[in-house]
């Protein structure tokens, strides 16, 4: 799918991947010092669904606005704890401090930090970064790299394989609609092995060539943003259940390669 990124010259491309560290580098300290404290607070934003927050939350989004604040004063912000600050440059950071909030309060390694640079409205730049793991993933504007504990490592999707030999990951049934659960039931039917529960780290594993396929509905801009364009440079494909864009959030499905992602659409494809 066309994105701005070929519109930014070659010192912002740079830039941008250099903030965008910067950006996972300051959010670590502040997700890691909360992570399994027995004194961690945990408080509900969300409206007859629980959906936790927490200061770890918070104080990752301060940091990297603090950041941004400094560096890129003229760019746009959408952080999932803070909302919006409109920019001047025509460049949008989306940032989600810990995707799987859920997971983190819980003691669980797989949480992370989502942080995407966006031009037109599109991610053309992503960071998963994983502070208790150590890894991190990251592509868009010439990169597709993984870095972590067993060092560093292109990112290259999976190549092409029946949908009856893939596996899938997903936040089903914890979220979505009985419709959209249908949904992904009927490609979970077909597939070899289902995962459950893995949040942002799910689509990391699809960029790394370990999974095909990850379904899911109910998503916010900022969960998606960076992992769509991390699943994109791999050489994977993301789109919305009409295979349209999801930038936007909603329903998505990111897949390995166009040939996965065709079969499971087909029967994604019918929900209204």
């Amino acid at each position: 799918m066309a994105n701005g990124s070929t519109d930014l010259d070659p010192a912002t491309r740079a830039d941008l991947v250099d903030v965008a560290r910067q950006l996972a580098d300051v959010a670590r300290p502040e997700t890691l010092r909360h992570f399994r404290s027995a004194a961690l607070a945990v408080d509900d934003k969300g409206d007859g669904r629980f959906d936790p927050v927490t200061e770890a939350d918070r104080a990752a989004e301060r940091a990297m606005r603090e950041v941004l604040a400094a560096r890129r004063p003229d760019d746009g912000i959408l952080g999932e704890e803070f909302g919006r600050t409109e920019g001047t440059s025509g460049i949008d950071w989306i940032l989600d401090p810990i995707d799987g909030t859920r997971g983190y309060m819980s003691g669980t390694p797989t949480w992370g930090v989502l942080i995407a640079a966006a031009t037109g409205g599109r991610p053309v730049l992503g960071i998963i970064d994983q502070p208790f793991i150590g890894e991190r993933f990251l592509g868009g504007l010439g990169h597709a790299e993984c870095t972590g504990p067993q060092g560093a490592a292109p990112l290259r999707c999976r190549a092409a394989r029946p949908l009856a030999e893939a596996t899938l990951f997903t936040t089903f049934p914890e979220v979505g609609t009985p419709d959209e659960r249908r949904g992904f039931e009927a490609v979970a039917r077909q597939a070899r092995l289902v995962r459950y529960g893995m949040d942002c780290y799910a689509y990391a594993l699809v960029a790394a060539g370990q999974v095909d396929l990850v379904i899911e509905a109910g998503l916010a801009p900022y969960d998606i943003a960076g992992p769509l364009a991390v699943v994109e440079a791999a050489g994977g494909i993301v789109t919305d259940w009409q295979g349209g864009d999801a930038s936007g959030g909603g329903r998505v499905i990111a897949a390995a390669n166009r040939e996965v992602h065709a079969e499971a659409l087909a029967l994604l494809s019918g929900m209204s």
